[in-house]
């Protein structure tokens, strides 16, 4: 008789700025330049300290193969763009269609940090402008400080994919 084991909700716990774990994994990765905050403020390059949802996970197509996940896999596109601009709260923290007159994260890079990206759930419902927006979890190469973001080496971000469900949640201490 096959017992089917059922997983419990992972949830992605990131205790200190360079050490993210789920379950008995744990990886190497790192944070915003200035360290954990209760306060997070547009562009003052902290991570933001709490527990939170994870958003979809957003992968270019032209360089990976889709992972394998339970999350909702969205390929991004060249005019992708996440609006960081305070003064237009309508679309602040959202993913817009890249516009010239708004002020965002591009999407679709020239380096490798967004061939992989999970967006966190920070500010997210109803964004209030200038609470800090972009907060995703992303590649990273060489683990230098992000603005905000928590990034991971590819090969390990591949394996948390793996881990988590949509309903995963990540706690920031």
């Amino acid at each position: 008789m096959l017992h089917v084991h059922k997983r419990k909700n992972m949830t992605i716990l990131i205790k200190n700025k360079h050490t993210l774990q789920i379950d008995q994994f744990k990886f190497r990765c790192c944070i915003g330049k200035r360290g954990l905050t209760k306060n997070k403020k547009e562009g003052d390059k902290k991570t933001p300290r709490g527990t939170f949802g994870i958003e979809n996970l957003y992968y270019r197509k032209d360089r990976l193969e889709k992972p394998l996940t339970s999350l909702k896999c969205i390929k991004i596109e060249k005019d992708m763009g996440w609006c960081d601009d305070i003064f237009v709260p309508k679309k602040y923290n959202k993913i817009i269609k890249i516009d010239k007159k708004i002020k965002h994260e591009k999407l679709n890079r020239k380096d490798h940090k967004y061939d992989l990206l999970i967006p966190i759930k920070y500010n997210f419902k109803k964004p209030i402008s200038g609470l800090g927006s972009c907060i995703f979890i992303h590649l990273t190469k060489d683990y230098k400080p992000t603005a905000g973001c928590v990034a991971l080496k590819k090969k390990d971000f591949l394996i948390m994919l793996k881990l988590i469900k949509k309903n995963s949640k990540i706690k920031i201490f």
